[in-house]
């Protein structure tokens, strides 16, 4: 009585402590769900910040370098006119420069021939000699005529650095006739920056269509001037107009999230702030929550385990019982009912797959008069060693031996021809001879058949060809392998 009611104890604390899995467990997934979803907003609120952190300044910057490029159209426009070109002096400074940005931040407009002298400058009408035929924006425009606006790399002008924007001179034929130059100052982009709410760690990098730094913020000149075109991250940067990564290889080591804006103008602007600034808040009131949810947790976990281990002691003992039941218990191989469900399974693979399936029938010689003469525990070793003899030959996973009846054993090759499986049962029959070392003693005959199966034929027919084989063996004097005729099968089939 105590046994009968101790078992629905057992059942109903087991019971108990599922229900309390599953609700601490769902309460978890709750909160984790409410936090991941915080931590979303928050990552979606700052990528939307710093897009339009990145879309502000790239819009101004684009403003300014329209604004520009429009001085240096006209000069060049003016330039290319046959009246401009006989005016005096004065009056062609006037016409060429009488639009000229004058931004505190902008460098002089300067002309330049076709072969790189210094001609026009618009804060003089006698500017001094100089020639910058071997600037790269001088060949640029003078070897690729459909350049447009060409922005250069940071370099020193006029004794500031500055990123030098150049236009093409261009003949109403086309012909070379000389560059119109001009410059932002890197002022301009310290004061931009400077007028912003910036973290400590937060970066602005503004790069050149091409990849090339052309400022950043905290200005570094080791990075600045640099082409960052060969790392992946920039490589999208430079080819989508706008989005948003997160690199745990910045330069100083610090994980940001990045957005960036471009493709107004000739330049695309990268802002970056660190993982740990935004999520600072978010990661106060996740560890806020753990703590509290932490009882909970553990108490969720430890009933949870002795739950599944319970399961786990409970299916290796199904497993152990379902072994059992199909495993031979003297000789460790498949028992007759496991193997008539593998050849079926195996029959009708070999029906969809058109492959050959073979069998090989092992009977143990002269049982019956071995068993009488030595006595049954001499006659399971017997039993033993031949199977053992089987299972050291049919190594591959897809082989099935099994214990198929009193002597008897069966073994089944999927994918073997009948050259194959009788090359098998020699080696089988010769392991069991050497291993009983007196023919005499122990020896097996064994009948081989193998098939590819057909629709109208059931694998009993691949069973009785192997059998008949096996007779055949034994009529003739056993200890040998004996396989199936063509015409044998077709007399079962």
């Amino acid at each position: 009585m105590d046994r009968a009611r101790e078992q629905p104890r057992r059942t109903l604390a087991a019971l108990l402590i599922v229900l309390a899995a599953i609700a601490t467990l769902g309460f978890s997934a709750v909160c984790a769900g409410m936090m991941w979803e915080m931590r979303r907003s928050t990552v979606d609120l700052a990528q939307q910040s710093l897009g339009n952190l990145a879309s502000t300044i790239e819009s101004d910057i684009s403003r300014n370098i329209e604004l520009y490029d429009l001085s240096l159209r006209a000069v060049a426009d003016n330039l290319s006119l046959p009246e401009v070109a006989s005016a005096n002096k004065s009056i062609m400074h006037l016409i060429l420069f009488d639009h000229a940005a004058t931004a505190k931040h902008f460098g002089a407009i300067q002309v330049l021939d076709a072969d790189g002298n210094l001609t026009h400058k618009s804060t003089t009408l006698d500017p001094a000699p100089a020639n910058r035929v071997d600037e790269s924006y001088f060949k640029v425009h003078r070897d690729n005529p459909n350049a447009g606006l060409f922005v250069s790399y940071p370099m020193l002008r006029g004794g500031a650095y500055s990123v030098v924007l150049s236009r093409r001179i261009s003949g109403r034929d086309g012909r070379f006739l000389g560059v119109v130059t001009g410059s932002i100052r890197f002022s301009y982009f310290h004061e931009l920056f400077g007028r912003l709410s910036l973290g400590e760690r937060d970066t602005i990098t503004v790069f050149r269509e091409d990849g090339l730094v052309i400022m950043r913020t905290p200005f570094d000149l080791d990075i600045v001037g640099r082409n960052l075109n060969y790392t992946p991250g920039i490589k999208r940067v430079l080819a989508e107009p706008a989005g948003s990564l997160s690199s745990p290889r910045s330069p100083d080591g610090v994980d940001r999230l990045y957005v960036w804006r471009g493709g107004a103008g000739p330049f695309v602007v990268l802002v970056g702030k660190p993982w740990a600034d935004i999520l600072g808040l978010w990661y106060r009131e996740v560890f806020q929550i753990g703590f509290i949810m932490l009882g909970l947790i553990l108490f969720g976990a430890a009933g949870t385990l002795f739950v599944v281990r319970e399961m786990k002691q409970r299916a290796a003992a199904e497993g152990k019982l379902e072994e059992l039941a199909m495993t031979d218990a003297l000789t460790g191989l498949k028992n007759r009912r496991m193997f008539d469900s593998v050849i079926d399974a195996e029959w009708r693979r070999a029906l969809r797959q058109h492959t050959p399936l073979a069998i090989l029938m092992v009977d143990a010689d002269h049982f019956k008069a071995y068993n009488d003469r030595f006595g049954h525990q001499a006659g399971d070793q017997v039993l033993v060693g031949i199977a053992i003899c089987i299972s050291d030959s049919a190594r591959r996973a897809e082989d099935c031996a099994a214990r198929y009846g009193g002597e008897e054993f069966a073994v089944l090759l999927p994918g073997l021809s009948i050259a194959e499986a009788t090359m098998l049962a020699e080696s089988i029959r010769l392991k069991v001879e050497q291993w009983s070392g007196d023919p005499a003693t122990t020896t097996v005959s064994i009948g081989v058949a193998s098939m590819t199966p057909v629709v109208t034929m059931e694998w009993s027919s691949l069973v009785e060809a192997a059998d008949k084989a096996l007779y055949l063996a034994k009529r003739n004097g056993r200890n040998q392998s004996v396989a199936a005729t063509p015409a044998a099968l077709s007399l079962v089939a």
